[in-house]
């Protein structure tokens, strides 16, 4: 069985689940509109998980999005279960000019090594449409360091600004129209799903990669 055949039968397989996937493979770099290096390693992106990790979790995320703050300690519990997935985090702000606030705080806090921190802390707030000051109050209570954030913010503005443009480039070259969005292996989960089909989606990830 071909490769292409194979990504195919995986997605039949996993669409039985009731999930909202749609297969995609590297190959969609084809059109030339599509960077897949640039969505996989780049270098400002904050990496959690394995960073070896023999399989690719990509997150598109806002801040404002009632369905990635359901998503987020599902995947948080897999990637610290399994031990092997590398996680890449992509800020995708679209709903709220909060939403662009909350990935500032959040990226400026990978300045000091707590990204994470500050992003479990942004999706634990209930709600969808909060502002600028709530999202400020939770950062506060994650532990972080505000005044070394609040330099970071100034000192680190328009790298942070590329950043999430570059983000919002890459899911409109992907065709992304909302968020979550997880692409996981060669798959891409438009859905907020929980461990046990987070788990699944990575189980048919890795035994496409055996059957190569």
């Amino acid at each position: 069985m071909n490769r292409r055949a194979l990504l195919r039968l995986a997605a039949l397989r996993l669409a039985t689940l009731g999930l909202a996937l749609q297969a995609v493979s590297p190959a969609f770099a084809d059109d030339g509109k599509i960077d897949v290096e640039a969505i996989l390693n780049d270098p400002a992106a904050p990496v959690g998980g394995n960073p070896k990790g023999d399989v690719t979790i990509v997150a598109f995320l806002d801040y404002n999005c009632p369905f990635c703050k359901k998503a987020t300690p599902e995947l948080d519990k897999l990637v610290k279960a399994d031990g092997h997935i590398r996680l890449i985090y992509k800020d995708w702000p679209i709903l709220t000019e909060a939403s662009v606030y909350g990935a500032h705080l959040a990226l400026a806090a990978k300045y000091q090594g707590k990204y994470e921190r500050v992003h479990n802390a942004l999706m634990a707030v209930p709600g969808r449409r909060n502002g600028e000051e709530i999202m400020l109050g939770a950062v506060k209570t994650s532990g972080v360091d505000m005044g070394r954030l609040n330099a970071d913010l100034k000192a680190h503005d328009a790298d942070i600004a590329a950043l999430i443009k570059r983000n919002g480039e890459q899911a409109q070259a992907l065709g992304l129209e909302g968020t979550p969005v997880f692409l996981i292996g060669p798959f891409k989960v438009a859905a907020a799903l929980d461990y046990a089909d987070f788990k699944k989606v990575v189980g048919q990830v890795r035994a496409a990669q055996k059957a190569k």
